[in-house]
């Protein structure tokens, strides 16, 4: 596997080390001992897979507060999203600033979202679908979310939105609770990983 840092620390795109001949390939997509080597939390406590029927559908910007937040894997395994992720830790240097990282079935990659983050996406095309790894456990009481359309995230979604499920509509604006979010996301309150 190669890991490309992207412009928020921590956060990974995964390529592919691709061993081709000719009944197609082969490639490890995930390696503890590589996570480990990058400072990358390896532990997979569940898994998921989410299915959208239609192109332009957006999921997000979900993520969990300590100390539950979670660190992802995603992947496109039909069709192709454009994946953003947004810094929630305070002390980053990079604190809500985001990045979009183009995942499609063909070019195999993944990304590597860091505990602490918020994850959403838009797919690019129909019938498309994503598989996760979480480091933590679901947390419904510590879930939360962004909302995807917030001025103040400054997401370019290329595309309209066709689908947004009624929970991901009810996210408050940041600016309402930008003090909040801050508290609640302090590396003071982190245990364990």
């Amino acid at each position: 596997m190669r890991f490309i840092e992207t412009s928020l620390a921590g956060a990974f795109v995964l390529d592919l080390d691709v061993h081709a001949d000719a009944r197609g390939f082969f490639a490890r997509s995930f390696c503890q001992r590589e996570f480990e080597a990058h400072g990358l939390d390896p532990v997979v406590a569940q898994g998921g897979i989410a299915f959208n029927h239609h192109r332009g559908t957006i999921r997000g910007m979900h993520f969990q507060y300590p100390p539950a937040a979670e660190a992802k894997v995603v992947r496109c395994t039909r069709g192709a999203m454009l994946d953003v992720i947004i810094d929630l830790r305070p002390e980053s240097a990079t604190y809500l600033r985001h990045v979009s990282i183009e995942l499609t079935a063909d070019n195999h990659r993944s990304l590597y979202v860091p505990a602490r983050f918020a994850h959403g996406y838009q797919t690019l095309a129909d019938a498309t679908e994503a598989t996760y790894q979480m480091s933590e456990f679901h947390a419904p009481e510590l879930a939360d979310g962004l909302a995807c359309d917030d001025a103040a995230l400054e997401i370019a979604w290329p595309l309209a939105a066709s689908e947004i499920s009624a929970r991901d509509r009810m996210w408050t604006p940041l600016g309402d609770r930008a003090s909040t979010l801050r508290e609640r996301m302090a590396r003071t309150v982190l245990t364990g990983r």
